[in-house]
């Protein structure tokens, strides 16, 4: 191992002492072209796509380097050329999810971001006043609520809002034949960003294969931005009024007003939510003070 890092310094050493005007030239061409790409791509679902491709890359080209590993080294350089052009062709969607994935595991969010981004404990409240109204009255609505990736090219598609979140503002925006009820509500940061928008549907085939296949454009629209991003999506039946919640390309069906909010805490109010569990615990130790598991 060692001798392999020294062949790297080495290797470093010889490139710099090669360098002149036209090679710093020539990198500072490259370096602008790959810039360029990235700030293009900064606020869609393709940068997760590519940042799995580069993590996938530097692996395969690690595992390969090390001399240690030549029956792994011969299978990279045997099959690799033929995988390159197989693979797309055979499992292009299933890769797509993949690579989206592991570009999201090497993403770096601090947790000042996290906090500043994340909902608080009454706009939880009120939405889920106002999915519980929603159900009872039995109007659809796909309420996308955005976490760490970003869901900029879908806002763009909806009419932009960037309005507090109350009950009353998701009543009428998914009250029946309104304009902007035909389409997902994004809520980031305490606010609805927009209405109306566009998502991608679902081409993984859960729905077909579940016992309920009566689910509709609603559901396989949340199924689908989970599984491009890690969006939180609230989804109510206009059929039966039913509440779902999918998260990370799966879906919890049937839901009732306190499970809804003990998810939704859970997400978003981790800290909440460890506070909640001491009340709990301590209101069923005898002679302790009585506290509601849902007060805050």
């Amino acid at each position: 191992m060692l001798g392999i890092f020294a062949n790297w310094f080495n290797e470093l050493s010889f490139i710099f002492q090669r360098l002149d005007t036209q090679s710093v030239l020539d990198i500072t061409l490259v370096t602008c072209v790959f810039f360029t790409i990235l700030v293009t791509i900064r606020s869609t679902q393709a940068a997760a796509l590519l940042r799995g491709v580069l993590i996938l890359i530097a692996l395969i080209g690690l595992l390969n380097s090390l001399q240690i590993l030549p029956a792994f080294s011969w299978l990279v350089r045997t099959t690799f050329p033929a995988l390159l052009l197989a693979i797309p062709v055979i499992f292009s969607p299933e890769i797509r999810r993949a690579l989206v994935r592991l570009g999201r595991a090497g993403q770096f969010v601090t947790t000042s971001q996290l906090k500043r981004d994340s909902i608080t404990s009454k706009t939880v409240k009120h939405l889920v006043a106002a999915i519980q109204r929603l159900s009872l009255r039995k109007h659809g609505a796909l309420i996308v609520i955005q976490r760490s990736d970003s869901l900029e090219e879908y806002i763009k598609t909806g009419v932009k809002l960037n309005a507090l979140v109350t009950p009353e503002l998701l009543l009428q925006v998914f009250y029946p034949n309104t304009p902007l009820h035909d389409g997902a509500a994004i809520i980031s940061a305490n606010h609805l960003l927009a209405a109306a928008c566009v998502m991608p549907l679902s081409s993984s085939g859960i729905l077909d294969s579940s016992p309920e296949r009566r689910m509709g454009l609603r559901h396989r629209a949340a199924l689908g931005i989970s599984e491009n991003s890690d969006a939180t999506v609230i989804v109510v039946s206009e059929e039966t009024g039913s509440i779902s919640l999918a998260q990370g390309g799966r879906m919890i069906r049937n839901l009732d007003q306190a499970r809804l909010e003990n998810i939704l805490c859970a997400f978003f109010l981790p800290e909440d939510n460890e506070l909640r569990i001491i009340r709990f615990i301590k209101s069923l130790i005898p002679g302790s003070k009585k506290t509601s598991w849902f007060k805050n």
